[in-house]
């Protein structure tokens, strides 16, 4: 009865020919199948290691949501959120059908928490490899026999790595493509094996549906003490969220993407999704273990096929080397998914131009003004090879990811810092005593004895002081840090040279939030320190 109602499924999607359908295989068959398949290699102590090909990191230039006159008005359209021709996705989903016909077909049904309160929804991920499936379960959350047997999923995702567009027909932007139907509740995904696609794209639905439910939406991790009080850090990828989360004195929540409502925090899905590269033992335990364990998917790692040992260091395929895996993985971890509201908010700022400093406490006017600003740096190549810091602004931390206007979120955010008082931080998980190439990275010692220190009300009662550039209070002392890396200033090699760089770095602050000037309550960016 399942095969048939699977083949009438698929029919709809134009899939109607197709070889095998499996459906729901738990983590040992996948692990099977993809190995039979020539997928990916098992590595010492049992992580999958896969390859993504020519595309190893997140398409955001190929991302459509298709333009319809339900949603039109709600969308911020523009370089983020681009318009896609609804005429063009059908004629795009006649021929990913056509490419599925005579191919096996693997079928993952998941559950994406929508709330604190138990409410979820149901997803199903349709995916030409096992391994991508893996994926899927690895992420989100599991149906039990009963909730299969009643399964209707609200949003389908179809993932066809091998299937390419063809720009001048299809309207595209290159062969890649990840296009989201909002109305037909459809997401299409094509030309790329990078799994962080099929994550992304469901969070993009999510971060349209709850924040217009008074959900705030958030690219954050969480953790939780053994009184159940809650911290979350909020940062785009590669900042340090996960690393930060992670520590032995406090349970894991939740990786990446979580939701804040009126009751308190919630995970998203289930399971982690963690860069790897230059991970250690040392530095972080918890991380790096999972990347020894059976059901752990390596996206990217080096391994040698001959011995199968891991070398994490090694950046030969890309920088981006990625594991996904259960939150079980973790030993110090729950799986409850949901927690109070948090008592610190902290915003992850990985600073390539070295000025900011390791941690200073923020205003709520000045949250809201860093959350909306969202810095990060991004290190890439040269046309001959040579790495370079490019300085990048993710308004709320996800922009790639909003359809909603960045104003929504923000707002959202300034309710809730007003409304449940979290003390809220910046972190500089970046660079420190001048510009990447010249200054040294923030040990990730460093940060974790700053959160140490805040989450034990080490911080409460000693002196601050107020830098006068962006106007952050930083801490004259704490534990586990030398008094001198606390000034960001003491490690440049003069007065000089950080204030200009520190002023370089505020002017781009300043002619990135002027965008949002007009559409975005005045107070929750007034009394921020300019330049003239």
């Amino acid at each position: 009865m399942k095969i048939l109602q699977h083949h009438s499924q698929l029919n709809l999607l134009g899939i109607n020919r197709p070889n095998r359908i499996y459906w729901q295989m738990n983590t040992p068959q996948l692990y099977e199948e993809a190995v039979q398949r020539h997928e990916g290699y098992v590595a010492h102590l049992g992580p999958l290691v896969v390859r993504t090909g020519d595309q190893s990191s997140l398409a955001h230039s190929d991302r459509f949501i298709v333009a319809e006159s339900a949603t039109q008005g709600n969308i911020s359209w523009g370089e983020v959120n681009r318009a896609f021709q609804s005429e063009r996705f059908d004629k795009l989903l006649l021929r990913m059908g056509a490419y599925f016909n005579g191919l096996d077909v693997f079928m993952q049904d998941a559950f994406v928490r929508t709330s604190s309160d138990g409410e979820m929804m149901p997803i199903r991920v349709i995916t030409e490899t096992a391994w991508h499936n893996l994926f899927v379960r690895n992420t989100y959350l599991h149906p039990n026999t009963e909730e299969l047997e009643e399964f209707v999923p609200e949003y389908t995702i179809v993932h066809a790595p091998g299937f390419r567009a063809n720009p001048e027909r299809d309207g595209t932007n290159s062969d890649v493509f990840v296009i989201i139907h909002l109305t037909r509740k459809l997401i299409l995904i094509g030309g790329t094996s990078f799994a962080g696609e099929i994550q992304k794209a469901i969070f993009s639905v999510i971060n349209y549906l709850l924040p217009r439910q008074d959900v705030l939406t958030l690219e954050a991790s969480a953790n939780i003490n053994d009184k159940g009080e809650s911290a979350l850090f909020v940062g785009v990828d590669g900042s340090g969220k996960t690393c930060l989360a992670t520590d032995n004195t406090r349970l894991f929540l939740g990786d990446a993407e979580h939701g804040w409502n009126h009751n308190g925090i919630f995970s998203i899905s289930r399971g982690c999704y963690a860069h790897v590269l230059g991970l250690s033992m040392d530095e972080a335990t918890d991380v790096w273990q999972t990347t020894r364990r059976f059901g752990t998917l390596l996206e990217n790692v080096v391994v040698d096929v001959e011995t199968r040992r891991l070398d994490l260091d090694d950046d030969s395929f890309t920088e981006n080397t990625r594991a996904s895996y259960p939150i079980s993985h973790l030993l110090r971890s729950t799986r409850s998914g949901v927690a109070e509201h948090p008592r610190h908010v902290f915003l992850l700022a990985k600073d390539g131009d070295g000025v900011l400093p390791i941690v200073s406490k923020l205003t709520p006017e000045q949250a809201v003004y860093y959350f909306l600003g969202g810095y990060t740096t991004e290190i890439a190549s040269d046309y001959y090879g040579k790495p370079i810091a490019r300085r990048r602004f993710s308004a709320c931390y996800g922009a790639p990811f909003m359809p909603l206007h960045p104003g929504h979120y923000a707002q959202m955010f300034a309710e809730r810092i007003e409304m449940y008082k979290p003390h809220v931080w910046l972190l500089n998980t970046g660079w420190m005593g001048g510009p990447y190439g010249k200054g040294g990275r923030v040990p990730v010692e460093v940060s974790r004895a700053a959160v140490r220190a805040i989450l034990n009300g080490k911080l409460s009662n000693v002196e601050f002081w107020t830098d006068g550039i962006f106007g952050l209070q930083i801490p004259k002392y704490c534990p586990g840090i030398a008094d001198e890396m606390l000034n960001p200033v003491t490690r440049w090699p003069d007065m000089t040279s950080y204030e200009l760089a520190a002023q370089e770095l505020k002017a781009a602050f300043n002619e990135h939030l002027a965008q949002y000037q007009n559409e975005v309550n005045s107070e929750l960016l007034a009394n921020q320190p300019r330049f003239s």
